[in-house]
């Protein structure tokens, strides 16, 4: 059991494609670039939240 090939990306492209259709994976992948935007910089600023919820 090695990396993946050229064939099995091909396949699961293709499967993605078969699933979700050209028209919704763009917005599927904006999504997904947003949450780990959000993510990085949750991960990257944690006393910013402590601070706002001592204040409130």
């Amino acid at each position: 059991m090695g990396s993946l090939g050229i064939i099995e990306w091909t396949l699961i492209v293709l499967i993605i494609l078969l699933f979700f259709g050209a028209k919704r994976i763009p917005g599927i992948a904006r999504t997904i670039g947003q949450s780990v935007k959000e993510f990085r910089n949750a991960k990257s600023e944690p006393g910013e939240d402590e601070d706002n919820e001592k204040i409130e």
